[in-house]
């Protein structure tokens, strides 16, 4: 796919790609600066100025919308010495005890009140954990006032809201996993926020006329460029470091339900799949936006998760160089949110979720598996990208 700018290469073959999602990627195409081609994988669907799903590799400039707000988002899993029958027949309890670990979700905060979704008394292993971002989140907010009030160590190990999760799986050997997905929470959507601005500013002020006002980016050797690069940096380091932070309190909420050790470190894999990172690609070096993808190199280990209810997968990457060396981040939305808790019935919800002990309220319709793309198809359309390693079937899953 070509018109006007670079190739669009995509792995989508059996699967949908709206029209939406194809303008987006042909508007991206367009700017000057794009190395080679943009990939776009299975899971690939619309999204605010660059489209989820995509990998964009560039030379000398980066576009901040390409990276989006919830940067660092990734997913974290670990397999465990547990197996099925180590587990009870209710699985109530350990869903609950993973609820009271880990704050999640969102209240609006009425006078005096709090967000449910973040910490009041911030406990010692959060603190201990910020040590490593708290000097550098000094020089940030320093450098940019609108970080000062912003939630940062009230929400590092925190869940958040949306497509966020905390699961217990099933391998198909009967090992238990557990994984979640999150990134940098609020601190992080506010510097993607302002950066974003940043750059639309300075696309006004250059007079440059770009396809979708949301592409505006940042050119390497000006001022804002670096700075985002230091504020991103620390942003993905604090999602990761987030991710680390809940999966311990889950792994503890477990223990005490279970009233049991058990080894939790035998396999661990913790990945982003909204980031910017400095890669070598085609003898260049570039800077590669991956909204929505995870970093497939050769040997090089990932997870891509399902909806609600479907199948998830640990994969290890087979290096394909015209993906950028990527794989998708997931299913893929196929409806709005919106669109799902329109069509969407609670019973056919319930059905879809049967044996997960999961949340089964209108709240979180719009994570529906039915609103999102078929694994299945995902996995099949990117075989030539990552092989599977291990198969997951969730059989708690913890939503904001």
């Amino acid at each position: 796919m070509q018109e006007g700018g670079v190739p669009i290469k995509s792995w989508t073959k059996g699967v949908s790609f709206e029209p939406e999602a194809r303008q987006q990627l042909k508007n991206i195409s367009r700017l000057p600066f794009i190395h080679k081609w943009i990939a776009a994988m299975p899971d690939v669907h619309l999204g605010k100025g660059a489209t989820i799903g995509s990998v964009v590799p560039t030379l000398g400039a980066v576009i901040p919308a390409a990276v989006g707000v919830d940067i660092g988002c990734g997913m974290m899993a670990v397999r465990t010495s547990l197996t099925a029958s180590d587990l009870p027949d209710n699985l109530s309890g350990i869903r609950n005890a993973i609820e009271r670990a880990v704050p999640h979700g969102r209240s609006a905060r009425a006078r005096g009140g709090r967000d449910k979704g973040a910490w009041a008394n911030i406990p010692d292993d959060v603190m201990t954990a910020w040590m490593p971002l708290s000097a550098q989140f000094d020089v940030l907010k320093d450098k940019h006032r609108v970080l000062k009030n912003t939630n940062n160590i009230n929400h590092l190990g925190t869940l958040g809201t949306g497509n966020h999760f905390i699961e217990m799986c099933l391998d198909e050997h009967d090992s238990v996993w557990l994984m979640l997905h999150s990134g940098s929470r609020g601190v992080g959507n506010r510097i993607g926020t302002h950066f974003i601005e940043k750059a639309k500013k300075d696309m006004e002020r250059w007079h440059i006329q770009l396809p979708d006002s949301d592409l505006a980016y940042l050119p390497e050797g000006t001022d804002h460029f670096d700075e985002y690069v230091e504020a991103v940096e620390w942003a993905q380091n604090f999602a990761r470091i987030n991710r680390e932070v809940m999966m311990a309190r889950v792994i503890d909420a477990v223990k005490s339900t279970l009233h049991r050790d058990f080894d939790a470190r035998m396999e661990a894999v913790n990945c982003h799949h909204n980031y910017v990172s400095r890669e070598n690609h085609y003898g260049k070096n570039v800077l590669v936006t991956r909204k929505g993808a995870v970093r497939a190199r050769e040997g090089e280990m990932g997870i891509i998760p399902g909806s609600m209810g479907a199948r998830s997968f640990i994969v290890r990457g087979l290096g394909n160089e015209e993906s950028f060396c990527s794989c998708s981040h997931g299913a893929g939305r196929i409806m709005s949110r919106t669109k799902a808790k329109k069509l969407v019935s609670l019973e056919e919800h319930r059905q879809a979720t049967e044996g997960v002990e999961c949340r089964k309220d209108e709240g979180v319709i719009d994570e529906t598996p039915s609103a999102y793309k078929p694994i299945e198809k995902v996995m099949e359309a990117q075989k030539d990208l990552v092989e599977v390693v291990y198969t997951l079937k969730q059989v708690v899953c913890v939503k904001g």
